[in-house]
């Protein structure tokens, strides 16, 4: 059978494990390094925090406050809920981004969750002069479907609404604006940090780690990676 004949096996994931999320905040907000306590300082510049898919910007709440004391200037990007059609959240993303970028005078680090960090490495392409650095974490970088079986039905149902309305969409022969930028060459002036956990029990990790980025292993699940030491002091290292 030829390589390309190879079909990848069904993944369920390991989603009770990522009930673990709890104690990984609870760990998280008695840690040093939620104290800032050996983790490098910011210099008041900008960072664009994009949440998962499903998610919103409550999700990325804990990270931005923790940002902020830690000298950074932390932007929600106004998804209350991270489902809508990947090439019209891009556009909105775009102009938050120009927004930010105009108002600091200075290009914008991205710290994508998940889908976020798909729109993390989209942003970059499309607009690399507005973009300093991006911080992936649990995201495909790229195969943007190596996700378990639950979350792929999930995806399912999202690209049953949207479908509707554009064919193609949430699926790999999307061939918008977006899956445009996401599938380009990543820019190598901007540098890019993934932070993946082998313990991701909705993301295969294996999707995390490619040579174009520094790759960062944690200890976690997927949903913890928002609020997880480890990750913490990796993206505050990447910010630096």
């Amino acid at each position: 059978m030829a390589v390309a004949d190879v079909v990848e096996p069904r993944w369920w994931g390991r989603h009770l494990h990522e009930l673990r999320w709890q104690a990984e905040l609870g760990r998280l907000l008695v840690d040093p390094v939620y104290r800032g306590q050996g983790v490098p300082r910011g210099d008041g510049g900008p960072v664009l925090l994009i949440p998962g898919f499903l998610a919103g910007d409550n999700s990325l709440s804990v990270m931005a406050e923790w940002l902020r004391r830690m000298g950074h200037r932390p932007h929600m990007s106004g998804i209350r809920l991270n489902v809508d059609c990947s090439n019209r959240c891009l556009l909105g993303l775009e102009r938050r981004l120009q927004g930010i970028a105009a108002r600091s005078g200075r290009p914008v680090a991205i710290v994508g969750h998940s889908r976020g960090g798909h729109f993390a490495k989209a942003l970059a392409h499309r607009r690399p002069e507005l973009v300093s650095r991006v911080i992936s974490m649990g995201a495909g970088l790229d195969t943007p479907f190596a996700i378990s079986v639950p979350t792929a039905g999930a995806v399912a149902a999202v690209r049953a609404i949207h479908g509707r309305r554009r064919p193609g969409c949430f699926t790999e022969g999307c061939g918008c604006d977006f899956a445009h930028h996401y599938r380009g060459a990543f820019p190598e002036q901007i540098p890019l940090t993934s932070i993946f956990s082998k313990g991701d029990g909705v993301v295969r990790w294996q999707a995390c780690v490619v040579p174009y980025a520094r790759c960062v292993e944690v200890t976690g699940s997927h949903v913890g990676l928002a609020c997880n030491r480890k990750a913490y002091a990796a993206v505050a290292k990447a910010l630096a």
